[in-house]
């Protein structure tokens, strides 16, 4: 369910004013609003608090350096101080925000290279603080061969330390972890990973797709460890490490943890209201708990629509989306945000995966009544003689049959086609529905029905052949 807070925004002529807005953090989200708040009233006074000086930094620059897409790691940074000011934004970078009033709408800051505090005021406050990487309980983890990779600084480290180091290993099955992995390899490194769960990116794909992409990481040397759990890193005296699991001791030169991310919402703690886990708790606008603070990105929870509740999903798309509304809302409630499908996708040794929604195993775990409809096609009609193919699975619940998620992977680009069955699951779309939504048709380009017309066409012959038969139409499929 949607968090339920009530509050009632006081909306007092806030147009064409001069309000005075802070955003901590210029992270997505934080930039995204920033740029955008200018963009439709001008004459606000934005200012923007960084603890850093680089800002919107994509953690994804790591394998676009790795893999030589790039030619220096800091072009992956969306913008910078100084072109923030050329917009009219005041910018206080390297600047850490110690502290958050809300009943006065202020902050305390310090300014770290002149080492002094200084106080604000706001008119609202846009959290975009972002989030951590999530820590696990293993000894030795402080070791400086053991090393964290989320923002820039931690890259940098990564990737100096990899120069001179042949064995790497990975802990956490993630992208990130994943991504790491492949880089790793194409760059002549030996690589070793471990995941305590039963399968890779598991927040994200089906089994069968995870053990597809395991296999394909395998067949380029990527030693895989599964059910593994990692307790302990210890060091020799020739600077290999020793890395203790319940399975057993493992070699490595360096270790890379990508176990998950947490929410940064310290600095708010026990000042706005928060889930479990710490993520910001916001109603449909992007309010806090605090009428005249906002959120936006990986420090806040969002709405998850396929199972209408509240969860932690941190992804640059959802932060990006975020912080484009907020810079509305802070002004006027106006724009609600509609949620969000976990949408991801990701690129292997030339091979294109693609997910959006529920995997079958989750949505079983949520208790709810799924199937699941498999397709493996060739793109093209068999006359053209083309090595495209591609599989497609497609979750949905039979009580309504309302499509809740979907896992795409193919040996050519047609990972945007999820985009399309994100936009089904957000707006509560059937089987019946994706079987004969209107797909143009060309041989070059694809079958007489899309791959997404067929299988949602095999769902529905599941459900008949099941004695489910709830279909409005009467074709044979």
């Amino acid at each position: 369910m949607k968090a339920d807070l009530t509050i009632k925004f006081n909306f007092k002529n806030v147009i064409g004013a001069k309000m005075k807005v802070i955003i901590i953090g210029c992270t997505h989200a934080g930039l995204v609003a920033a740029k955008e708040i200018l963009a439709i009233h001008p004459e606000t006074a934005v200012t923007i608090y960084e603890r850093t000086n680089g800002f919107s930094f994509a953690s994804a620059g790591i394998f676009l350096y790795l893999n030589h897409s790039i030619n220096h790691l800091a072009d992956t940074f969306a913008s910078s101080p100084e072109k923030l000011r050329a917009l009219g934004i005041k910018v206080c970078d390297n600047h850490n925000v110690l502290q958050v009033d809300p009943k006065q709408q202020t902050i305390l800051a310090a300014d770290m290279a002149k080492e002094t505090i200084i106080a604000d005021h706001y008119d609202r406050l846009i959290i975009a603080t972002g989030a951590n990487v999530r820590l696990p309980a293993i000894k030795g983890i402080d070791n400086p061969h053991v090393l964290l990779c989320k923002n820039y600084q931690q890259i940098k480290q990564v990737i100096k330390l990899a120069q001179n180091r042949q064995r790497i290993a990975i802990v956490g099955g993630g992208y990130v972890g994943i991504g790491l992995a492949e880089s790793f390899i194409n760059n002549g490194h030996q690589v070793q990973l471990f995941q305590s769960h039963q399968q890779i990116l598991n927040n994200y794909f089906n089994q069968s797709t995870a053990l597809r992409i395991t296999h394909l990481l395998e067949e380029h040397g990527v030693k895989i460890q599964l059910k593994t759990q990692v307790a302990k890193f210890f060091e020799e005296k020739d600077q290999t490490l020793k890395i203790e699991t319940d399975k057993g001791t493992f070699l490595a030169d360096m270790v890379v943890v990508c176990t998950g991310f947490v929410p940064n919402t310290r600095l708010l703690k026990d000042q706005l209201k928060t889930d479990s886990r710490g993520a910001l708790l916001l109603n449909n606008y992007l309010q806090t708990s605090d009428s005249k603070i906002y959120a936006a990105g990986d420090c806040a929870a969002v709405h998850f629509n396929p199972t209408n509740e509240l969860t932690y999903i941190p992804l640059a798309s959802n932060a990006i989306r975020q912080g484009k509304i907020v810079a509305h809302n802070i002004f006027k409630n106006s724009y609600p945000y509609v949620g969000t499908q976990a949408t991801s996708a990701l690129e292997l040794f030339d091979h294109y995966w693609a997910t959006t929604g529920l995997t079958i195993e989750n949505a079983k775990r949520h208790q709810l009544n799924v199937f699941e409809a498999t397709l493996t096609t060739k793109l093209l009609p068999n006359y053209l003689h083309s090595e495209a193919e591609l599989t497609i699975s497609l979750v949905y619940n039979r009580d309504n049959r309302r499509i809740l998620g979907a896992q795409l992977d193919s040996n050519t680009n047609l990972i945007q086609a999820i985009n399309t069955i994100s936009l089904a699951i957000q707006n509560h779309n059937t089987i019946d529905d994706l079987a004969f939504v209107d797909m143009f048709f060309q041989p070059v380009f694809n079958q007489s029905f899309n791959y997404l017309n067929q299988v949602a066409q095999k769902a529905i012959r599941q459900e008949r052949e099941a004695g489910f038969d709830q279909s409005r139409f009467t074709f044979d499929f």
